[in-house]
């Protein structure tokens, strides 16, 4: 039965947010009575902050959602995009093979027009030749010369079939190099209009690619924010679900803790009634004695009475087991068996270190500073194997993390109760470690993501 009392003693209050053990210092009903007062008072604390965790899940699910539909839109207005892109790069390479092609004609025009050049050039070289015999001759009086001086009527009929050749031909030869400048001209016009087309055709085609790649660019950069975002809102949740699973860990834990306080106190209540219904023997025994003495005046028998109720009033003491000489005297005691203090609290590297460090090589075995109930006892990607202990003493919750244990070295479970100097694991190197050390936190108060009740254990936990 006593060792029963002593263990139901270990436990009596939760702060909010986390599991409180408790020490009895005082077995008056009043204060009996406050403390399971205050253990339903926190116990309600934990239902409404784990409400308000849950509702801030939510918010975040349903920002992750939108952030998804985003994603969406965006993924498919960049896959139009890329469509566009793809169908723009063709028709441009389609329009350079255009131009290659028109530059090609255009060679072989030139080729052309310089053929041309060049007879226009000897057609007008013989029409100065042609010009300058008219201007000599006097034009047609040359040729009534060369009719009139005909020796026959035949060579007459020759001379004139000469004439009327040499007339049409310089005729033909007017004709043909009009026909050739029109025919250059009309080169020309067109091949500029086509030249002016297509690079026309080509630059609205590269505007468009450009466009399109700006916009795709900003639909990228949009799709990178989203993604941030998106690790952002997840961590964020990761962050929430693991808060709501400390918070599920201690309502458990709470609950255990009212059931053993209850416990506590209705013990506490028999052996109130039980030395309540000695004393009343005792008192009535006494009384029987001294009515007894008054009837007889042997002092001996009064001495005999007298001891008789001494000796009954000192059968309800009660022992108490003496601490192991390797826990420290106090409040708490040193949370690992060996090793040197090889960082401390405060900024480290850009963060803040919201604890010390005890680093030793071999397996070194990591204790619970103090008496408490285990809040949580699991594996995280920061701390590693890591246990949340929660602590009342003197009035005041504390919370001890303990991190970085070796795997498969967690002794203790959530809710379980431990008491100073108790083994709870082995000094290790997982999480988020860069060797074998315990990290060792104490939070005046609960603990929390923001880890805005960590204290320096420096003076106050043996280290």
């Amino acid at each position: 039965m006593k060792k029963k009392v002593a263990k139901l003693t270990l436990v009596s209050a939760l702060s909010i947010s986390s599991m409180v053990a408790y020490t009895a210092s005082t077995t008056s009903p009043a204060y009996a009575q406050s403390s399971l007062s205050e253990l339903n008072k926190e116990k309600s604390d934990i239902e409404n902050k784990q409400n308000n965790v849950k509702s801030k899940l939510d918010d975040s699910s349903n920002k992750l959602s939108d952030i998804h539909s985003e994603q969406d839109s965006v993924e498919t207005e960049i896959e139009r995009l890329n469509t566009s892109i793809s169908s723009t790069q063709v028709k441009i390479t389609e329009k350079k093979e255009q131009i290659a092609t028109t530059k090609e004609e255009v060679e072989k025009l030139e080729k052309q027009i310089k053929e041309v050049t060049e007879r226009i050039e000897k057609r007008n070289e013989l029409l100065k030749d042609r010009a300058r015999s008219y201007q000599q001759t006097g034009g047609m009086v040359n040729y009534l010369d060369v009719l009139m001086g005909s020796q026959s009527f035949s060579d007459f009929i020759d001379r004139v079939g000469a004439v009327a050749t040499i007339v049409e031909a310089d005729q033909t030869i007017i004709k043909e190099q009009e026909a050739d400048k029109k025919l250059l001209e009309q080169s020309q016009a067109e091949l500029k209009s086509k030249l002016s087309s297509l690079e026309t055709m080509l630059a609205d085609l590269e505007s468009l690619n450009s466009q399109l790649n700006s916009e795709k660019k900003e639909k990228d950069k949009l799709m990178a924010q989203l993604n941030e975002e998106e690790q952002h809102v997840h961590a964020e949740m990761l962050s929430l679900e693991e808060e709501e699973q400390l918070l599920k860990d201690q309502q458990v834990a709470m609950e255990k803790a009212i059931q053993l306080e209850q416990e506590r106190q209705a013990e506490l209540a028999r052996q109130a009634a039980e030395a309540e219904k000695q004393r009343k023997e005792a008192e009535a025994k006494a009384a029987a004695e001294k009515a007894a003495a008054q009837k007889s005046s042997n002092a001996k028998s009064s001495s005999n009475t007298t001891t008789s109720t001494s000796s009954s009033s000192g059968s309800s003491s009660q022992s108490v087991s003496k601490p192991s000489t390797s826990v420290s005297s106090g409040n708490f005691t040193r949370p690992a068996g060996s090793g040197y203090l090889s960082s401390g609290l405060g900024h480290r590297w850009g963060t803040f270190h919201a604890g010390v460090d005890i680093a030793a090589t071999g397996a070194v075995p990591i204790y619970a500073a103090a008496d408490g109930v285990v809040i949580r006892s699991y594996l995280s990607s920061s701390y590693g194997q890591v246990i949340f202990i929660s602590h009342y003493i003197d009035g005041q919750q504390y919370t001890t993390v303990y991190a970085h244990m070796r795997d498969g070295s967690r002794l203790v479970n959530a809710g379980d109760v431990v008491s100073k100097g108790q083994q709870i694991g082995t000094m290790g190197n997982t999480g988020d470690s860069t060797g074998q050390h315990l990290h060792f936190e104490l939070h005046k108060g609960p603990w929390n993501q923001a880890k805005s009740n960590a204290i320096n254990p420096v003076g106050i936990v043996p280290l």
